[in-house]
């Protein structure tokens, strides 16, 4: 059984796989999209690997870090704009 590590998502606590991605972590909450795209359309994470920067959200009060190669730690805090 992997640890699990608290975070906050959107001023919610959540608990997530120590090691696992951020992305992962939003996707398990119930949480499909991470930011609006600049004509409004959802956006969320496409490629899983840092190139399409689909997945940005602001984490630790760092905007525009991608999810997908942020790995969860404790305390951490992300904020996504949908």
């Amino acid at each position: 059984m992997p640890e699990l590590v608290r975070l906050k998502l959107n001023d919610r606590e959540i608990r997530a796989a120590a090691g696992t991605t951020v992305a992962t972590a939003i996707a398990n909450a119930s949480v499909a999209h991470t930011r609006r795209s600049v004509t409004g359309e959802a956006r969320g994470p496409l490629c899983g690997m840092g190139v399409c920067f689909e997945c940005r959200a602001t984490i630790n009060g760092q905007p525009h870090q991608r999810t997908c190669n942020v790995a969860v730690v404790e305390g951490m805090e992300v904020t996504t704009d949908v």
